[in-house]
């Protein structure tokens, strides 16, 4: 168990790298075990949940080497169509390995992925997704068996899922035909999984859209890909700067993809401006006069994203007045409340999906524990907010998300030292 000790309340200035997307760089990766040759990848955040997916990629006979935040995948050697079990349980991103492995073998074994503990979340979207392109599908024993080449033709979703959405565009990019999907997540990151199928060689079209086109074609090639900017990490350090009234430059980003996040800070008081250097967008933050409450829902993008519902509510604390936070999305991903709750956050649960948070609240240090990683990265804005010092315990969740976050905090003038 690792812990981070945080001594709140200082000084914060200067600038905050943001990394590439974590939830772009857990479907890419996989899906470059579909060409024929290797793959770079650069931007790669250098976090768990990454190193676990070269890992599984690597128990299946990948050759695979990460350095320096750049990803190469050799797939040539791959030979197997089961993933290891004990990884493919403790990562539910692997889930999109199944589509890569359909359109590479005909088959796939796997297991119910683990994750993050924010909600129930069934792979019964995947399993309809396949039983649609015409895979057969048994399970024993917890154990998921897959066989046949995936047909192209019409998918439609249950709801707008975005791995379900990623997994049938990797389902079907090697498909004989035509495939048009439904009802498909529009999340940034499905548009660059895309970007980097179609510099494969692939014929994806209308990704980043609730209708997408999937022409099949014979072969796939090795390409080299740059992952998008991570607009979850640059939320998380946004709200951060305007919580403790900090004047931070952090990018790059690309601020169409926080348009509603944007929209939600103004509204609020908060004060930024968005600059331009050499060809990438920044955004500046500047002192503010104080906060207003304002509500939110989370909704899929280009909603307000369930990512950030906890930072946004930590945020909230700060703010004059009574916020109505509502959770669309999972319904456990409350449990940071409870630790906001111990550092005098004055919240109130109106049921599974809806809570209430007042402020301004003066928050003060205590010992607290991660409970998932957008909670534990909310958790540690807040300790940053406390009077005193505070413990976090079980910060490893918070590395699945976040390279380095300590280190980054450091260089802003924050007061956090690692414990393990």
């Amino acid at each position: 168990m690792s812990q981070f000790k945080i001594i709140g309340q200082q000084k914060l200035h200067g600038k905050v790298n943001i990394l590439g997307a974590k939830n772009a760089a857990l479907k890419i990766i996989p899906a470059a075990i579909l060409g024929n040759s290797a793959s770079i990848i650069s931007n790669v955040p250098d976090i768990i949940d990454i190193e676990k997916m070269i890992k599984i990629l690597d128990s299946i006979g990948a050759k695979t080497e990460f350095s320096g935040n750049t990803v190469t995948i050799d797939p040539t050697k791959i030979n197997s169509y089961k993933p290891d079990k004990e990884l493919i349980k403790k990562l539910r991103g692997s889930i999109v390995l199944v589509g890569a492995l359909l359109s590479k073998f005909g088959r796939a074994h796997f297991f119910q992925p683990g994750g993050c503990l924010i909600g129930a979340r069934s792979i019964d979207d995947h399993l309809d997704i396949f039983e649609q392109l015409g895979v057969k599908i048994r399970v024993k024993d917890g154990e998921y068996d897959l066989s046949g080449y995936p047909k192209a033709g019409h998918i439609v979703l249950k709801k707008m899922s975005v791995t379900a959405t990623e997994n049938a565009i990797l389902s079907t990019v090697l498909s004989n035909g035509i495939t048009h999907i439904h009802a498909a997540a529009a999340e940034p990151e499905i548009a660059d999984l895309a970007n980097f199928l179609n510099k494969m060689g692939a014929s994806v079209s209308g990704a980043g859209t609730h209708e997408i086109t999937v022409t099949g074609v014979k072969t796939l090639t090795g390409a080299n890909h740059q992952i998008i900017p991570d607009r979850i990490e640059a939320g998380t350090f946004l709200m951060l700067a305007i919580a403790t009234n900090a004047e931070l430059e952090i990018g790059p980003i690309v601020s169409n993809h926080l348009n509603v996040v944007l929209k939600r800070l103004d509204d609020a008081g908060a004060k930024f401006e968005i600059i331009a250097k050499d060809g990438e967008e920044f955004i500046r933050t500047k002192k503010h006069a104080g906060l207003i409450s304002q509500n939110i829902d989370t909704r899929p993008y280009p909603g307000f994203p369930t990512d950030l519902q906890s930072p946004y509510a930590v945020l909230m604390t700060q703010a004059k007045g009574e916020s109505h936070i509502f959770e669309t999305m999972f319904e456990g991903r409350f449990a940071y409340l409870e630790e906001l709750k111990l550092l005098g956050g004055n919240s109130l649960i109106l049921n599974p999906h809806e809570f209430s948070i007042s402020g301004p609240t003066i928050l003060k240090a205590t010992e607290i524990s991660s409970q998932d990683i957008r909670g534990g990265a909310a958790l540690v804005l807040a300790a940053l907010i406390a009077e005193g010092t505070t413990i976090i315990n079980d910060v490893e969740i918070v590395d699945r998300g976040y390279e380095k976050i300590d280190t980054k905090l450091r260089a802003i003038g924050a007061r956090i030292e690692r414990i393990n």
